[in-house]
């Protein structure tokens, strides 16, 4: 593996000091590269997004819920018209999360997981009860409400890779799917050397 930064216990890129980077650390080694890389920021909406993100960091660190991050994100950046791509298991969820966010004054777009109620056998999957979940139809609806923000909530593992792939606009997470753990996945990776050992 060229990239190790899962194991790095040093951390020197946050302070800047090479002595406390390992010999394969891509910050100490790629200058060049990461330089040409940091002009891309330049491009305006990066540069708003990379701005608005920090921003926000810094003003609600330990204190702001990812929902209110989110709200702020989407006040900063100055979008008004939101998709919401969201999993049927979570509708309640949708239906809270939507209220709040028309509450902050933002049109919401929601599409469900099930739209078209396409039959499983156009990917392949037979004999089975339910339709399949359309997350490339999610995004192409969204693009053509011109959403300027489009928000994941719930989406299975690839079909949130589909939407994410054929969304126009600017993507982010609320909640990622994981019946076992109540939609917190990290407490597997919290529990990785005890209940789950074995499991994982």
């Amino acid at each position: 593996m060229k990239y190790t930064c899962s194991s790095c216990q040093l951390r020197g890129c946050r302070t800047g000091d090479t002595d406390k980077m390992p010999k394969n650390c891509p910050t100490k080694n790629e200058e060049a590269e990461l330089r040409e890389i940091t002009k891309l920021y330049e491009d305006e909406e990066d540069y708003k997004i990379a701005k608005a993100s920090a921003e926000i960091t810094m003003a609600g660190y330990g204190v702001s819920t990812r929902v209110k991050e989110i709200i702020d994100f989407c006040h900063a950046m100055n979008y008004k018209k939101i998709g919401l791509a969201c999993c049927t298991g979570l509708s309640k969820e949708a239906q809270v999360f939507t209220r709040i966010m028309m509450k902050h004054g933002f049109e919401v777009e929601a599409l469900i997981c099930k739209l078209g109620s396409v039959d499983k056998e156009v990917i392949g999957v037979c004999n089975s009860t339910s339709p399949m979940c359309n997350p490339i139809a999610q995004a192409e609806f969204l693009n053509k409400e011109k959403t300027d923000f489009n928000i994941v909530l719930g989406l299975c593992v690839g079909h949130d890779t589909l939407f994410f792939k054929h969304s126009d606009a600017p993507v982010t997470v609320l909640a990622v799917k994981d019946r076992v753990l109540a939609h917190n996945p990290l407490g597997a990776i919290y529990l990785a050397d005890s209940f789950y050992k074995d499991k994982l």
